[in-house]
């Protein structure tokens, strides 16, 4: 956009001169722009890309009100919603249908400002033919920021090549109760593991020029019974220190740029109007500048669900003056009604202001308000024509990424039980048994594409290769008779072939039995968001079968293909090995087979506790002192493995564990190590974990806490020495005469066989309260490896 002045010499508009300070900019546009104007930047449209290139179409959903694109693009729009995650659509007519938009939303608002773009990022970006990688669960099991790091790069560059600005990932909320359908998004059951992992995704995101989104704040997965959508009633200790303490470590260090807000209501109040938490906690006391973006309808559900706004009207004003900015996926609450609400002063246009600043500099940092800003993406940048043209020229699962996939994969599996069985060796005839044995799926989250959007048009390829357990033994055992048996399928609940299955194990020397979930949403799976459980049993007639098999007196190792943990029964006791996978992607059953073969030397480490008893729930390594003295508790006090265990084969040996100091000034730290060594026969990875143990703990105040872990890659006769420099705060007291110590006996080692087995019991407690919310102070230890 242009100005003449008074001499007739064309000027560019302040807001797109991109030599001026942000805020002279936006402060600039704001004072030009209609209320109209200022409230389409603030909402949504939910669209389609189109595969033929030309523009997008809104899509229609049920809360949706008619969205007539023509009508409303005059005063602008905020966001597109999802132009290539609602239907299958090549990447580059995809791209090209997203920059036709673009230039047709450009030319029709008087300022020429353009939407931004979103789309799902949680386990890859959520389009047709895009990488799937493991899902989050998958990253804590690997303990890896660093290549989660990497991960997040990649996705944050494929998502920006194409035209994308913003991903609706990272998953913050720590597991409470596994019987919660989502589990499969959260990174697990400890808040330093969500916290540092999640930290390292959104680092590798943002580093790609794409705005990474923090949800779902907060307290989500606390809801009663495991229910999604159900009321969370935590108290302030347990919010302070389990849920939040995520959130502020990635506020604090990751540079994130957006948030989005929690469906749930905290203590009878809804998130979505909660503005001690989306203002008072997120912005003045962690200093939080960026965006908060609805989670999808959950302004509406204020009047619809939560019944505490009046009418839409309300709704709208209620999540603004709470800390809201943006109304997602579409406009229902923030429309026309709305606007003449606030032309005829029944809603404080300062509200609208507040947030519309917000929303403004985030497109100016984006370069969006730019005069140079271009609508064509990166991939198309040498491209131009018909979509015939660059039809099939964008590839978002090279081989680069596949490799990243494959490696993250084989770090999160999880190797829980082992006879001596693992690595196979030569076997000459492999029973493969099992509901996820033969399904291309079974290694996919609900939220990859192919799982969220692909189901439901059959007529289309899935888009990337995933090659089932069964491909994938056969590749790994080319030798091998393979003989597969289904036994019954995942929740059918029949047992009809559980015949063929016991005469395929007696004639095998293995029997490799495949079990676990199938991803869907709202019911049509049995993990996923709306797929939550009344207990942790195998789903359909799974355990039968696994007794079954386990009775079949071949040796049997159970693969398990799921987004959550269930009991086992008496697996643990009775299986030659157990293999532990959370949805590892589309190179997920080659990482599993590869660890059967002893090709891939298994280092991951459980993020969330696998229960004994399948109705003791909440199962996590967080349960309070009384849950664990008490008989009648339905807090598990005993899982089957803990938080933080899982086997290899190498023999690693631990010694030396010391703390540098018994006593320090106030601003102080101490210094833990331990000695590791590998003095087994191959090459492997050690995980070393480093907890915080309080013995005042209350009914819901954590007794234990991981506060630093480091990835030791050693090689044979490696010997290293690994360092935590703890902060003082969360290691220490104050004494009557206000010196602050440090006393032995609570910070403990964990270590790959169980963090139950415990190799230092000296180095110090904690005691008094640890509230860490808004302390600005170090949440975590700091890490050194150190050869010797």
């Amino acid at each position: 956009m242009t100005l003449s002045n008074q001499t007739g010499i064309e000027s560019v508009a302040p807001w797109r001169d991109a030599t001026l300070p942000i805020d002279d900019r936006v402060d600039a546009l704001i004072a030009e722009m209609s209320v109209a104007e200022k409230v389409a930047q603030l909402y949504g449209v939910w669209v389609g890309a189109s595969d033929d290139g030309e523009d997008v179409a809104p899509h229609q959903h049920d809360m949706d009100d008619h969205v007539d694109l023509d009508a409303i693009l005059p005063m602008g729009l905020g966001q597109l919603t999802r132009p290539f995650g609602t239907a299958p659509v090549d990447p580059a007519t995809g791209a090209l249908s997203l920059q036709r938009a673009q230039q047709r939303i450009m030319a029709a608002n008087r300022f020429g400002i353009p939407a931004l773009a979103h789309e799902e990022c949680l386990a890859g970006f959520a389009t047709w033919g895009a990488t799937a990688y493991p899902v989050p669960l998958s990253w804590g099991a690997s303990f890896d920021p660093d290549l989660v790091r990497e991960m997040g790069r990649r996705i944050g560059d494929d998502m920006r090549s194409v035209g994308v600005h913003q991903g609706l990932a990272p998953v913050l909320d720590v597991v409470r109760d596994a019987r919660w359908g989502r589990v499969e998004e959260t990174i697990g059951e400890d808040p330093y593991l969500v916290g540092t992992v999640a930290t390292a995704y959104i680092q590798g995101v943002e580093s790609a020029g794409v705005i990474a989104t923090l949800k779902h704040f907060v307290g989500y997965s606390a809801s009663k019974g495991g229910r999604n959508l159900a009321p969370v009633s935590v108290g302030p200790r347990e919010l302070a220190d389990v849920l939040l303490p995520p959130f502020e470590m990635a506020i604090r260090e990751s540079g994130v740029r957006s948030v989005m807000n929690s469906y749930t209501d905290l203590d009878g109040i809804p998130t979505a109007a909660d503005a001690s938490l989306l203002t008072g906690l997120l912005r003045d006391e962690w200093g939080f500048e960026g965006t908060v973006v609805a989670d999808y309808f959950s302004i509406a559900f204020l009047k619809e669900l939560h019944r505490y706004s009046e009418g839409w009207t309300e709704a709208a004003r209620d999540a603004l003056a709470a800390g809201i900015d943006v109304e997602l996926p579409t406009v229902k609450t923030f429309g026309a009604a709305f606007v003449r609400a606030v032309e005829d002063g029944e809603v404080d246009e300062g509200l609208i202001d507040r947030a519309l600043r917000r929303v403004l500099r985030q497109k100016a940092e984006l370069g969006m308000l730019d005069a140079a800003w271009s609508p064509v993406p990166s991939a198309l940048a040498d491209r131009a024509g018909t979509s015939e043209d660059v039809r099939g020229s964008v590839d978002l699962d090279p081989a680069s990424n596949r490799d990243l996939a494959r490696r993250l994969a084989e770090e999160a599996v999880v190797l829980l039980a082992n006879d001596g069985t693992l690595p196979l060796v030569r076997p000459k005839r492999i029973a493969v048994v099992g509901p996820t044995a033969a399904d291309p799926y079974a290694v996919l989250g609900c939220y990859s594409f192919p799982s969220h959007v692909g189901v439901r048009h059959p007529e289309v390829p899935i888009g990337i290769s995933l090659p089932t357990l069964q491909d994938a033994l056969a590749a790994e055992f080319p030798d091998a008779e393979i003989v597969y048996a289904q036994g019954t399928t995942v929740d059918g609940g029949e047992t009809v072939g559980f015949e063929e299955a016991a005469a395929a194990a007696s004639e095998a020397d293995v029997v490799v039995l495949a079990l676990g979930d199938r991803a869907g949403l709202f019911g049509r799976g049995t993990s996923g968001e709306g797929c939550d459980v009344a207990d942790l049993s195998l789903p359909g007639t799974q355990q039968a079968l696994l007794d079954a098999m386990l009775d079949s007196g071949t040796p049997t190792v159970v693969t398990l293909l799921a987004g959550r943990p269930y009991a086992l029964g008496s697996a643990p006791e009775r299986a030659a090995a157990i293999v532990q996978t959370f949805f590892a992607g589309e190179e997920g059953t080659a990482a599993i087979t590869g660890v059967l073969s002893g090709r891939v030397n298994p280092s991951g480490r459980l993020p969330v506790s696998v229960p004994r008893d399948p109705g003791a729930q909440p199962s996590t390594y967080l349960a309070a002192a009384l849950a664990r003295r008490s008989e009648v508790s339905n807090i598990d006090p005993t899982a089957a493995f803990a938080f933080g265990h899982g086997l290899g084969y190498s023999h690693f040996v631990w010694a030396d564990a010391a703390a540098s100091a018994a006593e320090m000034s106030a601003d102080g730290s101490v210094t833990v190590s331990i000695h590791v060594g590998n003095a087994g026969e191959r090459d492997g990875v050690e995980v070393v974990q480093l907890y915080v143990h309080d013995p005042v703990a209350s009914v819901v105040r954590p007794v234990q806490r991981l506060i630093g872990y480091a990835r030791v890659p050693l090689r044979v006769g490696e010997r290293v020495r690994v360092s935590f420099e703890v902060p003082a705060d969360l290691v220490s007291f104050t004494g009557a005469d206000g010196r602050r110590r440090v006393e032995p006996g609570a910070i403990d080692f964990g270590f790959g066989r169980s963090s139950a087995e415990i190799v230092a019991t000296r180095t110090v407690r904690v005691t008094g309260d640890v509230r860490h919310v808004g302390s600005g102070r170090a949440l975590h230890a700091q890490v050194g490896v150190t050869p010797e």
